[in-house]
């Protein structure tokens, strides 16, 4: 079972975006037979196996086993991932955004995209990804933003030049600086 299983293509998130098939596939966190899960749903094994099968038709679950019950060969299936990301490509751009301003909502839209494209698609079987993550909390009163942005852009400035060169495993280094909102404290 992979980490994460991004998705890219819209018949794909068609598959996955029913409610019914959403609990099904929690259900498959772990490898179980359709009338397993149907036992647990309080549903049939015919409707959850409908499910399941327009699942595994969009690659998102997958048969890891089959046995005999009673002459008949019941699948045992389970989620291809623990979690499933969508890309926001599926939607697609309404409109234009404004020129790519560093400044703008749209450049930060644009590059969060381009992280999550990016993190999907690390090979997650290597045995050691090298990698880091990095969040905190800072308060800029109003009147020092243009000071902070330029203390910032010094620091990055210093660490592009002082490890930017052609040796090494390159790294993408992505900084996102936003409003903090009232209901994420």
């Amino acid at each position: 079972m992979r980490d994460v299983l991004y998705l890219e293509q819209i018949e794909q998130a068609e598959v996955l975006l029913k409610p019914q098939r959403v609990e099904v596939l929690r259900q498959l966190a772990e490898p179980r037979t359709c009338t397993e899960v149907a036992a647990r749903l309080d549903q049939t094994p015919q409707r959850v196996y409908y499910h399941v099968k327009q699942l595994v038709a969009a690659g998102l679950v997958e048969l890891v086993n089959e046995r005999k019950v009673r002459g008949i060969t019941e699948g045992i299936y389970q989620a291809a991932a623990r979690s499933y990301w969508l890309s926001p490509r599926l939607v697609g751009r309404i409109g234009l955004r404004r020129a790519r301003d560093e400044l703008s909502l749209g450049y930060l839209l644009d590059l969060m995209e381009e992280v999550q494209a990016d993190v999907a698609a690390l090979d997650r079987t290597a045995p050691e990804l090298p990698s880091v993550g990095v969040s905190g909390e800072i308060r800029v009163p109003a009147e020092l933003r243009p000071q902070f942005l330029h203390d910032l852009q010094t620091a990055l400035q210093d660490l592009f030049t002082r490890y930017g060169g052609s040796e090494g495993d390159a790294f993408k280094l992505a900084v996102a600086c936003y409003p903090k909102g009232k209901d994420h404290e």
